[in-house]
């Protein structure tokens, strides 16, 4: 059984393209101390010293996600660390929309984007 074409393979690539937009942001905030980060993850009991590290962490699984031939490992790794953020946002009482959005374009990217993912999800009509 052969998976259904992408009806626009481009739409693939805008999913795609969203979270590694939003994700590579939030990296170099953690990465250069920006934006009030390092207060808001201190709120969640993140010592400051890890921030960078974090940042780094959550860059490497999104430049694995953008290159095609390592997307799918990116996906992996990239729901592990949004799976974090979820936690840590439950942790504060906060909302969990803030990971969840990019979590779910990121395998909603990778299955227009992948013919092989949209075969072992195969949407019925």
């Amino acid at each position: 059984m052969t998976a259904p074409a992408a009806p626009n393979p481009w739409l693939g690539r805008i999913l795609s393209g969203l979270p590694v937009l939003m994700l590579a942001a939030s990296a170099l905030m953690k990465l250069t101390g920006g934006g009030g980060i390092v207060e808001k993850l201190g709120a969640a009991g993140v010592d400051a010293r890890l921030v960078p590290v974090i940042g780094a962490i959550e860059l490497a699984c999104v430049l694995v996600y953008a290159v095609p031939r390592t997307a799918f490992l990116g996906a992996l790794l990239l729901t592990g660390y949004l799976g974090g953020a979820v936690f840590s946002h439950l942790r504060m009482s906060d909302s969990v929309v803030a990971p969840l959005v990019p979590a779910a374009l990121v395998w909603a990217g990778l299955y227009f984007r992948d013919e092989r993912v949209r075969a072992l999800l195969p949407l019925r009509k």
